[in-house]
């Protein structure tokens, strides 16, 4: 394969990275309009339309609480803790994702007002290694975090959502960063 063919692969790749790590953040009303579009079915296939309402309590319920939520979308809980409960977030496993983003020179984007091990955020530096850095060194990052968690906090969003958005967005995202 060329070059310009494997470049074109990685962006591809890498871009299927980024959607999935949109589609777990905070639902708003361009997630809602790309899915009930069909912009998102060559990442997350057989997505039924959904309402920004529904998902949006979904989400709360799933990922937020009011009391603790059910999946915890924070690689330290799972890694450092029991996977239950939010006590171990900012654990060890916090530190060393950060040591990653440092690594590349990389911060949190200031207007995201979540953690550094969220689902979301390591699925987007996934895709910014994918982009800058090539196959290697993503494999690499995969297999010290996201594979390290992903299994049980999938597990958990599918045994405990009522939304099949979720589930089937587990499942995309099991089959590009766990198989």
């Amino acid at each position: 394969m060329s070059d310009a063919a494997n470049r074109s692969r990685r962006h591809v790749r890498a871009q299927g990275y980024a959607v999935l790590a949109r589609c777990w953040r905070q639902p708003d009303n361009d997630l809602i309009e790309a899915v009930n579009d069909g912009e998102l079915d060559r990442v997350v296939p057989d997505i039924e339309p959904v309402s920004l309402s529904d998902l949006r309590t979904e989400h709360t319920r799933l990922f937020v609480g009011p009391k603790g939520p059910p999946c915890p979308p924070y690689e330290s809980v799972y890694r450092d803790g029991d996977g239950e409960g939010s006590s171990n977030v900012l654990g060890p496993s916090t530190g060393a994702v950060v040591e990653w983003y440092r690594a590349y020179d990389l911060g949190l984007d200031p207007d995201w007002p979540d953690l550094p091990d969220h689902v979301a955020t390591e699925l987007e530096f996934a895709a910014h290694l994918l982009a800058t850095e090539g196959g290697v060194t993503l494999e690499q990052f995969l297999e010290a975090h996201p594979r390290q968690w992903f299994d049980r906090f999938l597990g958990a969003v599918r045994a405990e959502t009522r939304e099949p958005f979720y589930a089937e967005l587990a499942d995309a995202t099991e089959r590009v960063v766990l198989e």
